[in-house]
Order: structure tokens, then C-alpha cells, then sequence
């Protein structure tokens, strides 16, 4: 909530790929350009990736206003097929294809029988066989080793370098691979619409790593509503039951491990690297869909910056890269070219302008989530410093608030009520630094030489119960305060964090609390198009007053005889009950169960209002729960 909505645009056109655009073609196409090649001539091949498949999320993200065809998607394997590219498309990655030489070693006898290699090339050739490797370029800085090439049983492996760097061929036989383990997950999603019982379950399948301390990290989504997670090592045929330890929402991550002692033999944890800075080069390891076994693709970083997070439904650091992340990537590692992790796939942008722009969440981000569960053995979530805030490039408008001209912040629009924040911020105030960090009239703070980011990062980077040295200018005067940090409090949450949903029932009428899942339920992954405006309206624009306070609506109504006249009444908010303001469903459910008026009366929005004889409403419920098979009048959060 710190940062004010981003400003989207369009990206650039890609050129298209001719459906004969293959590496294979590619090279075929090369080989015949150069019927005679000389090794002081060699031909340039470009690559291009076709294998890509689409999956659609279940999660959207927030508030975000898109265009048809604009989304970001998580990238969890729901119910794989076949598809993909083809075994050429997957073994060169794109980083191998900006520098790629075509040398044949040999050729038939038919061609150029008596001409040969000089020592010097980079080509393992055989009669009728074209086989690729990487150029060594200059900027790499790197020497190989000068014994590789000095026999046939070393023939076609790509060098390992002086300063400790990997070669594209070596990453199958680099021991990170056999950390990366392939997760299987039965999830049993409750059903929002009708409370009382769960959908049919369904089965999907994502990637993870093992780290230290026997434990495995994976995305959130990917095991999200779990009933059974289940882990395979690289190269095994055993599947081992996994338990969930944490699971962070807003992040994106989940931690599992294994109970059994033999899942943990003979694997090397992953070590954890640096943040990465632009074009540097990834590795991204998975299992996603196209095929069962592991697959690796290939990309630089192409930007750094605070990201929309789509499950978690908020703004954190994340890592762009052009590294293909398909369905079934989801909590796979992304390796540096050290075999460090710098990051875990979560999700991808699909667009039909669009191509290879997947996203990785990064080591500060991982660091922060398993500090977290290290120190309260459980996951606290990021803290929020509670405010909405206006940009201040307007000179005009800095002059009118007192600003002078080397003073530089932020305008506060509004503060959050539950936040610790609103004791001493108010509106209109001009933050002007938070934790000695000034902040610049866009928002942002010095990241790296060359880059800003928006301050939330720095927030982004305390956890919960912490505090924080905030500076303000308020009425021409600059005030310090030592401000504590919490979680944010939502009037319509993200995530119901695996609890089954809230609902009470009355002569029919179903009284439930609206949360963001609710809404996907009752109106499509499109719900923030097709939603009411007014429950739309709270779930962007209104602030919690009280911690526990909810959003209540009535769902739908069963139809019966004794509301008559209320059937059409669908998921519109409670306002009142008898008169009295509603802060929650518990708290309806409390005042209607202990009503002695001869009338109950709901005041709903839009001006409506409910009215039932109190006696014969009640009377009437036991009946109505019968014929529906539902086994309660409330959920059991209800009850205590």
C-alpha cells in the first residue's frame, strides 16, 4: 500500500517465428549456405525458443485493471499435457544462441572429403551429424581448460572455466541439479459459493529445491489448499510424503520437508547468491510441462524492481528475466552461472505482444521468508508501513506545503486505522525519509549505482514487530518518530491462509464474509471487471477500522415460503442488524442468536432492508438446512 498504482504500458512488438523457424531448420539452412566453410569464416545462427505453453492461474491480481490478453499467471502445472518444443528446441538454450559457430568437422564424401579441422575449432563432428557449442567470446574472460579436448571420451562437454563457472553442457552433471526435486501436490479447494462443503479435488504438479536444515522450498500457490504433497528426487522412481511448514502469501514461497531419512541421501543443498544485476546470466531448473523429466532453460536478468506479486496480491522485489517460465516452473530455482540460487520461479506474463518475460523472485525476498520462520517458527508475513501516498513533482504543490527546495518526500493521503503508523502520521504530512533513507518526490530511494527503487523495498525488508526511524515536515516543521511495523489488515483479504470459509445461515439467508477467493468463486479470475461496483470499491479503495472488522454480505437465499419477496437478493452488503452497525459475521451471528424483538431486520446496501417474524424464522432454518443436506446453521469459527 505504499506504492501508488504503477503506470502499465504495452510491450514492443516480437517478430513472429514461421512455423519452420527451428534450430534444426535453422542450422540445415546455414549448412547449406556454406557448402565450403572455412574456419576463419564461420556462420552466425540465431536461435529462437518455440516450445511455450500456456496455463491459466487461479490467481489474478488485485485491483490491477488489464486488457484482453493481458496477464500475469503463476506458473503451477495443473493436470499436464503433452506439448512443448521439440528435443533440439530444449538442449541449446537462447544465451547459447547469440554466439553460436557452424563448423562441421567432417563432411561425406560426396562434399568436402579431403578438407578438415584445424586444432583450434570448436566442433566435435561425425559422418552426416551438425552438432552446436557455445563460441568462447572474448568478454567471457575465461581460459579452458587445455586438456579437455585430449581424448574422445571427453569429446562434446563444454569447458570448465578457471574462475569457477559452468559451462551450458556441464549443468546436467552439476551437482545443484539433483537439489531440484519435483513436487506433486492434491489440493481439495473449499467452495465459497456454497460454504458448507469443498469442491472435487484436483491434482498439479510444480518444482522445488532442497536447502539446508532438511528443508525444501516451493511457491505458495503450488501447494496451496493441500491435502497430500509428495517430493521426487532427480533420477529416483520414490515419491516421499512432505509436510508443509510455512506457507508466505504475500511471497509467494512455501517450506516443506521430509520425515524420511533416505530422501536425504546423497544431495547437496542449494547455496544461495548475491541479488543479480542486468544481464546477467540465468538458469532456470524445473520439471514443467512438455515432458516427466527435468528440463533447463537459459536468459539474462532484463530488470530489477518492485513487482506485483499475483498470489500474494502485493508489491515486493522481484527479478525480470527473458528465461522461458512455463506451467510446472513454479518453485524452481534460478541458477547464477556459479550454481548459486539468486531466485525461484513464480510467474510469467502472458500477452500476445509478449514473449519469454518470466519472473523470479529474489535471494532478499527467500532470506527474509526463512529468517522469518527461523526466528517465530512460523510465517509472520511483510510489514506494512500503513500508508497511501501522492507523488510531489509539482513545484507549485511543494511550495504550498511548506516545502523548501532541497527538501524532497512523499504527501501522505491517508493512513491506515489498524496500523501503529496512525498514532503519529496524519494527512497531509510529507514523509521525507524512513530509516535515514531520504525519499525523492516520485518515491523512490538510491538502490544500486545507476538505480532507484521505491521505498516500500526498504519497508519490505523489516519484519513484523520491528521499528522503524520515520522523518516528516508537517506544517513548515520536520518531526522524527520511532514508528513499529505490523502486517497489513485488509477489510477484504487476499487469502483466507487455508481456513474453510465463514458463512451463518437464517430462514435461508446465507450471510457470508467477501475475501478476494470469494470473489474469483462467485465471478471468474475477471471478477474485478464483473463484481458489484460497490463491493469492488472496498475491496481497492476502504480501510479496516478495527482489526477484526469484515466485510458481510448476503450471499444468496434459499428459497423457501418464509422469505418470500428476497430471492433475488445476491451478494449485497449487510449494513445494520436491528440498528446496530455489523462489524463482522460473528458478530451478526451473536446478535441475531440472541435477539428477543418480535422482528429481525437487516439494513442492507442500496437502500434495502430485510425484515422476518423472529420466531418463525428460526423455526423455520432446521428445515431449510434439511432439505439443502447442510450439516450446520454456521461455520465452527462460529461457534466458540
Amino acid at each position: 500500500m505504499e506504492a501508488p498504482p504503477r503506470k502499465r504500458g504495452r510491450p514492443p512488438k516480437h517478430p513472429k517465428v514461421a512455423s519452420n523457424d527451428s534450430p534444426k531448420s535453422r542450422a540445415n539452412s546455414a549448412f547449406n549456405s556454406v557448402k565450403s566453410p572455412s574456419a576463419s569464416s564461420p556462420a552466425d545462427v540465431e536461435m529462437v525458443d518455440r516450445g511455450v505453453a500456456t496455463v491459466d492461474s487461479k490467481s489474478v491480481q488485485r485491483g490491477r485493471k488489464k486488457s484482453a490478453g493481458d496477464k500475469v499467471e503463476g506458473a503451477a502445472s495443473v493436470k499436464p499435457s503433452g506439448g512443448g518444443g521439440s528435443p533440439s528446441d530444449r538442449e541449446l538454450s537462447k544465451s547459447e544462441a547469440d554466439d553460436v559457430e557452424l563448423l562441421p568437422e567432417k563432411l561425406s564424401s560426396r562434399r568436402n572429403k579431403k578438407q578438415s579441422l584445424t586444432e583450434n575449432e570448436n566442433i566435435v563432428g561425425h559422418e552426416h551429424v551438425l552438432i552446436i557449442l557455445p563460441k568462447i567470446s572474448s568478454w567471457q574472460k575465461f581460459k579452458a581448460n587445455p586438456g579437455l579436448f585430449s581424448n574422445d571420451n571427453t569429446r562434446g562437454h563444454a569447458p570448465l572455466f578457471e574462475d569457477g563457472t559452468v559451462g551450458s553442457e556441464d549443468v546436467k552433471d552439476a551437482p545443484f541439479m539433483d537439489a531440484v526435486v519435483k513436487v506433486f501436490c492434491v489440493h481439495t479447494e473449499p467452495n465459497f459459493s456454497l460454504p458448507w462443503q469443498r469442491k472435487r479435488q484436483f491434482s498439479s504438479n510444480s518444482s522445488g529445491f532442497i536447502i539446508k536444515d532438511r528443508r525444501v522450498l516451493t511457491n505458495a500457490h503450488s501447494v496451496e489448499h493441500h491435502t497430500q504433497v509428495k517430493v521426487k528426487k532427480r533420477g529416483s522412481d520414490t515419491k516421499y510424503l512432505a509436510t508443509v511448514l510455512a506457507i508466505g502469501t504475500e511471497c509467494d514461497i512455501a517450506m516443506l520437508t521430509v520425515s524420511n531419512d533416505e530422501f536425504w541421501e546423497d544431495v547437496t543443498p542449494v547455496d544461495f547468491g548475491s541479488l543479480p544485476r542486468l544481464q546477467d546470466a540465468v538458469t532456470v531448473v524445473g520439471y514443467p510441462i512438455g515432458g516427466d523429466t527435468i528440463s533447463v532453460t537459459s536468459g539474462v536478468v532484463s530488470r530489477i524492481e518492485v513487482t506485483s506479486y499475483v498470489h500474494g496480491a502485493t508489491e515486493l522485489l522481484g527479478v525480470q528475466i527473458d528465461a522461458a517460465i512455463n506451467a510446472g516452473n513454479s518453485g524452481g530455482p534460478a541458477f547464477n552461472d556459479r550454481g548459486e540460487c539468486v531466485g525461484i520461479a513464480f510467474q510469467s506474463l502472458k500477452h500476445e505482444d509478449a514473449e519469454n518475460i518470466g519472473y523470479v523472485i529474489p535471494t532478499p525476498v527467500i532470506t527474509h521468508f526463512i529468517t522469518d520462520y527461523v526466528r517465530s517458527g512460523d510465517y509472520t508475513g511483510f510489514p506494512i508501513l500503513g500508508i497511501e501516498w501522492q507523488k510531489m513533482e509539482n513545484p507549485d504543490l511543494r511550495k504550498a506545503l511548506g516545502m523548501k527546495g532541497i527538501q524532497k518526500g512523499v504527501r501522505i493521503r491517508r493512513v491506515e486505522p489498524t496500523a501503529p503508523a496512525y498514532k503519529y502520521l496524519q494527512a497531509s504530512d510529507i514523509l521525507l525519509s524512513f530509516d535515514a533513507e531520504d525519499i525523492a518526490n516520485d518515491g523512490t530511494v538510491p538502490f544500486r549505482h545507476g538505480e532507484r527503487i521505491g521505498f516500500s523495498y526498504l519497508v519490505s525488508q523489516k519484519y513484523t514487530g520491528e521499528r522503524a526511524k520515520v522523518k516528516i515536515l508537517r506544517d513548515g516543521k520536520v518531526k522524527e518518530f520511532d514508528i513499529d511495523l505490523a502486517t497489513h489488515k485488509r477489510l477484504v483479504p487476499a487469502h483466507i491462509k487455508g481456513k474453510p470459509p465463514s458463512y451463518y445461515i437464517l430462514a435461508g439467508i446465507v450471510f457470508a464474509a467477501v475475501s478476494v477467493p470469494y470473489l474469483r468463486s462467485e465471478y471468474g479470475k475477471d471478477y474485478d471487471y464483473d463484481a458489484p461496483v460497490k463491493l469492488l470499491d472496498k475491496l481497492l479503495h476502504s480501510m479496516s477500522q478495527c482489526d477484526d472488522e469484515q466485510l458481510v454480505v448476503v450471499s444468496q437465499v434459499l428459497v423457501a415460503d418464509i422469505n418470500i419477496g428476497y430471492e433475488d437478493i445476491v451478494n449485497t452488503q449487510v449494513i445494520a442488524f436491528n440498528g446496530t452497525p455489523v462489524r463482522n459475521l460473528k458478530h451478526l451471528a451473536i446478535m441475531v442468536e440472541k435477539c428477543t424483538d418480535p422482528f429481525l431486520r437487516f439494513d442492507l446496501e442500496y437502500q434495502q432492508i430485510v425484515v422476518l417474524e423472529t420466531n418463525a424464522a428460526k423455526a423455520a432454518t432446521p428445515e431449510i438446512l434439511a432439505t439443502h443436506c447442510i450439516p450446520s446453521a454456521m461455520s465452527d469459527d462460529l461457534k466458540t
